[in-house]
């Protein structure tokens, strides 16, 4: 709440206290006042029965009316009563013999009559026009809706530039040309260059040292129609005032959806201002130095009339930072950061692979909670291991009390889990493998990707389906009985099965055939917009069981040869809840020994786990 607010709700407050002190005060003296007066005939009939002791007379100079202020006997407090006549209440005294004393009536002074009157009539008047000001306000705000509601930041605080984003080296270099043109436009004008149109917002302009306006693309539209098209044009008229400036529309999908895919029609409001900023996006004299950036996460609904050359020229994809740009990252956010010696930033760029900018910083934000709550002034590296169960799968739950039989079913699906990771060659190696509840999650098993591919290949799916029923396995074949604890895995392997066959044509029977739109008409209208019959969904749906029935059966072969890892695996979880990598591998070292030993499986269990401890 700003300022101005804060003081009108603090001027109302004083009023309305002031105003029920007033109306207090002013009762009780009402209800005093009543008990005390008396009318001149209740006077005389004390006076004549003698219960008047003293009597004081106020009369008036002018006319004989006046007050008379009288105390009764065994009273302490004195009665009053008016009267038309004084003189006729001095000669009733003095017949009965009642002293009383003779006073005139102090006259009000100028304060009174005048000043004061005056003081009253003036506040009045201020106080009306307060009120008529303030509704005035509420009407101008009522007629504010055709305004803008950009901020224009022309960066007198913190100014950002391109040294403050890392991890995207080659889209600044393509925005180079873009600051270098706000800087120097009568370079470009002299040779007949026009800087490309619709193009990292803040960090352009930061670089530039030019105004940066910044607007949400859902503020353009309101419920009253034309309210939108009104705020575009104010928009642009500012940045006209302000160039060089750029304009940055945030989330733009919001306002410029491709037409003709809602209910409105032609009239809806949400159209008429994707009209209007086509418009004024096309107005723009060559060279008038308003650059105009947007950024949306679904390029796919935009209408193809903003996305053609001369409105937005350029398209910068901003994708996943590499395993180099997330170490970068990781080096901006820990500035300010206090970092043990132990801390390896490149180690964690490893295995935060899939992670955003926002996902890294909050990363390292979670560890710095940690490490305050265990009083460290440094950050350590267990902390970023901690933040990243956190934030990646959620917060362990220690304190849950879980029953000896989950234990073990959940120690059991996470080995077998881990042993996929292990030994498929494309998914692993495993980082961690924890029995401990995490968010819905009873276990979990972390792999640690060891090296980043641009494309994902068939074999590589195949195997992530695989390792996906690895926990399914397990269960059914140490308990012979299955949980519901695998529900997320199973989906997962259904929607990459489904991926193969639809979109990668990766499906002998069905080809290399896209099957599915890429629009969002049909769900908006409420119609299935599939591009093709029933029998090829019924074989669709053929494929994508038989490609879970294999890597089903692989898995279950892997698991079987590898039984030995999957008890020893289980039983160091139920001792210890959590294992880490070398622990996990240690126990393929192990099991070789193991298995040509003659002894129980029971047996071999205890010895490997005491192995490892040691």
């Amino acid at each position: 709440m700003n300022k101005k607010k804060t003081r009108g709700l603090n001027g109302i407050s004083l009023l309305l206290f002031v105003g029920m002190l007033v109306t207090i005060l002013w009762t009780s003296y009402e209800i005093q006042r009543q008990r005390q007066e008396r009318t001149y005939q209740e006077f005389r009939q004390e006076v004549a029965q003698n219960n008047v002791e003293e009597v004081l007379v106020w009369q008036n100079k002018a006319i004989p009316t006046g007050r008379l202020e009288f105390r009764l006997s065994g009273e302490d407090t004195a009665k009053f009563a008016y009267v038309s006549d004084v003189n006729e209440a001095q000669e009733l005294l003095e017949e009965s013999l009642v002293t009383y004393q003779v006073r005139n009536v102090r006259e009000d002074g100028i304060l009174v009559t005048t000043i004061l009157p005056a003081l009253l009539v003036l506040g009045g008047i201020i106080l009306i026009f307060v009120l008529m000001n303030r509704q005035n306000a509420g009407g101008a705000k009522a007629m504010n809706f055709g305004k803008s509601k950009a901020k224009m930041d022309i960066g007198l605080g913190k100014k950002i530039t391109f040294a403050q984003v890392a991890g995207l080296q080659e889209e600044k270099e393509e925005l180079a040309e873009v600051v270098d043109f706000l800087k120097q436009p009568q370079k470009y004008v002299e040779v007949g260059a026009r800087i490309p149109k619709g193009v990292l917002a803040k960090a352009v302009a930061g670089e530039a040292g030019v105004p940066f306006f910044t607007i949400s693309g859902s503020d353009f539209v309101e419920m009253f129609v034309g309210v939108g098209a009104a705020r575009v044009r104010d928009l642009f008229e500012n940045a006209k005032k302000n160039a060089p400036c750029i304009i940055f529309i945030d989330e733009i999908d919001a306002v410029a959806r491709r037409r003709g895919s809602g209910m409105g029609g032609g009239h809806d409001e949400r159209e008429q201002t994707l009209n209007q900023l086509l418009v004024e996006m096309d107005g723009f004299a060559v060279n008038e130095g308003i650059i105009v950036m947007s950024a949306t996460n679904r390029v796919d609904i935009l209408d193809p009339a903003i996305l053609r050359p001369g409105r937005f020229d350029r398209k910068v994809m901003v994708g996943y930072p590499d395993v180099k740009g997330r170490e970068e990252i990781l080096g901006v956010h820990a500035k300010g950061k206090p970092l043990g010696d132990d801390v390896d930033l490149k180690q964690v760029a490893q295995t935060t692979a899939g992670f955003t900018g926002a996902d890294l910083e909050n990363l390292l934000n979670e560890a710095a909670i940690l490490a305050a709550k265990s009083t460290r002034k440094y950050i350590e590296q267990h902390d970023i291991r901690e933040a990243f169960v956190k934030t990646g799968i959620g917060t362990e739950k220690k304190s849950r009390v879980i029953s000896e039989k989950e234990k073990r079913i959940t120690a059991y699906h996470e080995a077998g889990h881990a042993i996929l990771f292990h030994v498929l060659p494309d998914v692993g190696p495993v980082h961690t493998v924890s029995i401990i509840p995490t968010g819905r999650a009873a276990g979990y098993t972390m792999p640690l990707p060891e090296k980043e591919d641009i494309f994902n290949t068939r074999g590589k799916m195949l195997q992530d389906i695989t390792v996906s029923l690895g926990g399914r396995i397990a269960e059914e074949k140490i308990f012979n009985d299955i949980t519901t604890g695998a529900s997320q895995d199973i989906r997962h392997a259904t929607s990459i099965a489904r991926a193969m066959v639809m979109k990668f044509g990766m499906s002998e029977k069905l080809g290399m055939i896209h099957y599915g739109q890429d629009t969002d008409m049909g769900r908006e209208l409420g119609y299935d917009t599939r591009d093709y019959g029933e029998t090829v969904a019924g074989t669709i749906d053929a494929e994508v069981k038989r490609i879970v029935d294999e890597c089903y059966a692989q898995a279950t072969k892997i698991i079987n040869e590898n039984e030995v890892i999957l008890e020893n695996c289980a039983n160091l979880l139920l001792e210890k809840e959590k294992i880490t990598r070398e622990e996990f591998e240690g126990l393929f070292g192990i099991s070789a020994t193991a298995t040509e030993s003659s002894e129980t499986t029971d047996k071999i269990t205890d010895t490997t786990i005491d192995e490892i401890q040691q």
